[in-house]
């Protein structure tokens, strides 16, 4: 487990399943979790740092993100933060974009953005006084999430909102996806030095175990495909490999489209 420290609040990273992050963020007393998709690491990390749960934060309706949910409630009488736009059981507190959650335990306020494409109602929370953002599977390192229920058009403005949030910005996003994605933005855009610089401190936090997360909004800005669909080097790859060949070069959701398409079947 890797901890973030920020303004007496830290960041926990808690690995589970194969890959992914469930982020705790606590004072050393009182914690609150995002997106517990497995109850089971969350427990043993609050008993091993004598933490309280105070609130748990989902980010959208995927059970691996929301399945350790009432297992803790079985422990904690705690709010459940969920997004308004989708059913998830246990959820007492819905949000949408421009409503904020205080939790009274912890010297934290969350600001909501709605980010759907990866599912029809997802959303983000952001800790301003923090620079945090809790993306769960909106925005990844080097990457983005498939396009379950939302539309391209949607995932564009969603990747927009993220993308101008300010550039010292923490990525926390859900799944250690970061070696797989960067390997899909070489293959696309081979002639941009910040990623290759990244590509090479990437891989050697992962020969250590390190996770590859947070990154910041800076770094996703400057070396992750998504966020630069109409980079002339990128929009000319998606052209040399058929896929923007019949769509508006210039339509900025067209060119994503054609990018999701082929990370899709990027091996």
């Amino acid at each position: 487990m890797t901890a973030l420290l920020n303004n007496a609040l830290s960041v926990l990273a808690i690995p589970a399943f194969n890959d992914n992050y469930l982020w705790l963020i606590h004072d050393s007393r009182h914690a609150a979790i995002v997106d517990p998709g497995d109850a089971a690491p969350v427990l043993a990390a609050l008993d091993a740092h004598a933490l309280k749960l105070s609130a748990i934060l989902l980010t959208h309706h995927h059970a691996d993100h929301v399945g350790g949910v009432q297992t803790l409630l079985q422990h904690f009488n705690v709010p459940v933060f969920g997004p308004a736009n989708e059913t998830i059981t246990g959820v007492t507190k819905r949000l949408k974009e421009g409503d904020t959650v205080d939790i009274p335990q912890l010297p934290l306020k969350l600001s909501i953005l709605d980010v759907p494409g990866h599912t029809s109602g997802h959303i983000a929370y952001v800790a301003a006084a923090q620079q945090w953002l809790f993306c769960g599977d909106t925005l990844f390192g080097g990457g983005c999430g498939r396009l379950f229920e939302g539309t391209p058009a949607q995932m564009v403005t969603s990747l927009s909102k993220l993308s101008t949030l300010p550039p010292q910005t923490q990525v926390f996003c859900a799944h250690e996806y970061t070696m797989s994605n960067l390997r899909f933005a070489q293959a696309v855009e081979p002639g941009n030095p910040a990623l290759i610089e990244r590509i090479a401190a990437e891989e050697a936090k992962r020969a250590r175990h390190i996770p590859t997360v947070p990154s910041s909004i800076a770094v996703e800005n400057a070396t992750n495909p998504f966020l630069r669909c109409q980079q002339p080097e990128i929009i000319s790859s998606l052209q040399d490999n058929d896929r923007l060949r019949r769509a508006d070069q210039s339509d900025p959701v067209a060119a994503f489209a054609a990018l999701r398409l082929w990370k899709n079947s990027f091996r």
